[in-house]
């Protein structure tokens, strides 16, 4: 039996909606990542893009998916500051992320890339979503497990 919840509150749903995007890169869902950016810009370094489609065909170019179907990675969030501008149906948000890898029999635990995320959001219909998410590495560490050699991309 479910129990009713309180309504969320706008920065509740931003919090869940920069979650979401971990899990789903984590899951190697691309198709679910992807429709994250739909409506959205999404920039990492040189790389600029807009919509859902063109996200998750980067991301699969880029990515190594491992048997098991993931990443063998979890991307951590955190130190997550949020500023919601109700009147206007948008906010902005930046935070820190780490990523941890690890692939049985070849690579140990460990943290393979850390950096920042800059985000936009806009509140259509009563829903928030990204309006635009800028990427940030800061540091880089055993990636062979984790990103395609630039010749597989």
């Amino acid at each position: 039996m479910s129990s009713p919840t309180a309504p969320m509150s706008s920065a509740r749903q931003i919090e869940n909606l920069i979650a979401r995007y971990s899990h789903l890169v984590d899951e190697g869902d691309f198709e679910r990542f992807g429709a994250l950016f739909e409506n959205a810009d999404f920039v990492s370094g040189e790389v600029s893009l807009r919509g859902g489609k063109a996200v998750e065909e980067l991301i699969g170019a880029r990515l190594v998916v491992h048997d098991d179907g993931t990443l063998r990675t979890r991307h951590i969030t955190t130190n997550i500051l949020i500023e919601v501008d109700e009147d206007d149906d948008s906010a902005e948000a930046r935070s820190y992320y780490s990523i941890l890898q690890a692939v049985p029999g070849l690579l140990p635990l460990q943290m393979v890339a850390a950096g920042r995320y800059h985000d936009r959001f806009e509140r259509r219909d009563g829903t928030w979503s990204f309006a635009r998410r800028e990427v940030t590495i800061d540091f880089t560490g055993d990636t062979r497990y984790h990103l395609k050699a630039p010749q597989d991309a």
